[in-house]
Order: C-alpha cells, then sequence, then structure tokens
C-alpha cells in the first residue's frame, strides 16, 4: 500500500508543481499580470489536487500522504514570504504588489487551509472538498470578475460588489458540483449527484455571504469555515 501511495505522491506532486510553475513563467514573461496569475493558480491547484485524491489507495497512511503536498508548496511560500529563499518567479506570481511579504497572508493561509482539511475530512465526507472548492473557484472568481466589472458596490462592504459576490457563488458552486459529480460517478459518495444540488446552494450562498463581509485577506479561513460549519449542517 505504501508503494501505491508513494506513486501517488509522485503523480500529485509533479501535478501541482507543472501547474504552478507554469504560471508563475506566464506571469515572468509579463503574459499575464500578477493579480490574474495569483487567481489562476489560486483557481486550478485546488481541484487538480483534490482530483489526485482518486490515485491513493484506501489506507490509513493515504491522507497524510497526498496532504505532503500542499505542506511542501506552503513550506515554499513561507520560507519564499521570509525571504529565506529567493523566487521572483513564485513573488510575482502570487502577489499583488511584488513584495514577497504578501505570501505569508492569502497565500499561506490557503496551503495551511488545504493541509488541514486534506487530513481531517479527506474522501471520509464531502465537506472538506466543498470547502476547498469555495476557496478555490468561488474566491478566484470573485476577484477577477469584481476587479473588472464590479461596479455596484455592496452595501455592507464599499470594496467588494454584487458582480464579484455573484462571482463568488457561481464559481463556488461550479467548482463544488463539479467535484462531487467526479466522485459520485467514482462511486466514492452514496446518494447519488442531485442529493448534493440543495445542500451545495445552500452553502455557497453561505460562503459568498462571508466573503463578502469586511474582513482583510482571511477569506482563504473564514470561507473554508462557513462551509464547515454549513456542511455540518447540510450534509
Amino acid at each position: 500500500m505504501l508503494n501505491n501511495n508513494f506513486i501517488a505522491l509522485v503523480i500529485t506532486f509533479a501535478v501541482a508543481l507543472l501547474w504552478l510553475r507554469l504560471n508563475e513563467y506566464t506571469a515572468q514573461q509579463g503574459w499575464i499580470s500578477s493579480q490574474l496569475s495569483r487567481k489562476i493558480i489560486h483557481a486550478g491547484t485546488g481541484p487538480l489536487f483534490v482530483m489526485c485524491w482518486i490515485l491513493f489507495d484506501g489506507s490509513i497512511w493515504s491522507r497524510y500522504m497526498a496532504a505532503l503536498v500542499p505542506l511542501a508548496i506552503t513550506t515554499q511560500f513561507l520560507l519564499v514570504g521570509l525571504g529565506a529563499i529567493k523566487d521572483e518567479g513564485a513573488v510575482r506570481a502570487m502577489s499583488r504588489t511584488g513584495d514577497r511579504r504578501e505570501i505569508l497572508e492569502g497565500p499561506l493561509y490557503y496551503g495551511i487551509v488545504f493541509v488541514v482539511l486534506t487530513v481531517v475530512y479527506w474522501l471520509d465526507t464531502p465537506i472538506g472538498m466543498i470547502a476547498l472548492m469555495l476557496m478555490c473557484g468561488g474566491d478566484a472568481l470573485a476577484d477577477i470578475l469584481g476587479r473588472r466589472y464590479g461596479k455596484t458596490k455592496l452595501p455592507w462592504n464599499r470594496t467588494k460588489s454584487w458582480v464579484g459576490s455573484l462571482g463568488m457563488f457561481t464559481g463556488g458552486w461550479a467548482f463544488s458540483l463539479l467535484i462531487l459529480g467526479f466522485y459520485v460517478a467514482l462511486g466514492s459518495f452514496s446518494g447519488g449527484f442531485l442529493s448534493f444540488l440543495i445542500p451545495v446552494t445552500l452553502i455557497a450562498i453561505g460562503g459568498t455571504f462571508v466573503e463578502s463581509l469586511p474582513f482583510e485577506n482571511i477569506d482563504n479561513i473564514t470561507v473554508p469555515l462557513a462551509a464547515i460549519v454549513l456542511g455540518r449542517l447540510l450534509l
């Protein structure tokens, strides 16, 4: 079993690293902005990583070995943010202004949450997957659409817009259902795909509201927490 999981770990790490480096390269070359690169990394890393969970076997070691992937990447984030490692590509791709210290906020929280949710929830329940997908697809699409089209601001938070919140709901809802559909088709969860439709919709609404609140730089913590609380009530 450990040998099977080791192969799965290598494949998962290669997929995650390829995605990260590809986007770092495009940002470094100036083909896309660092802001857009940051959000593409944010949106794509989660689904790719979670889909790789199917490569691991059913042993007790599976979740811990899979969690080594976000743990390794998060450790890199930490070292780059602290200045212990110089990686201009990573800084350009994951920061808004080119300041390496920004990595110690959103990207670092993102990685920590990935490690925790992988270990705690794994394939035992879809709660962890939904929480990760809200953080990935929802938050990323909210930022992309909000910056471009978000003219009308929310009355309780003038830094967020109705368009951004719509993106948050749509991205989180769609990513969650896509991942759940993938695992339902593989037989990992019982009850059928349609049984998740209403719970995921309600969780996405709750996550959207929490994301809209005027808290700076902690969406990667508050949104998954909201999804966990609602998930435990609805699933």
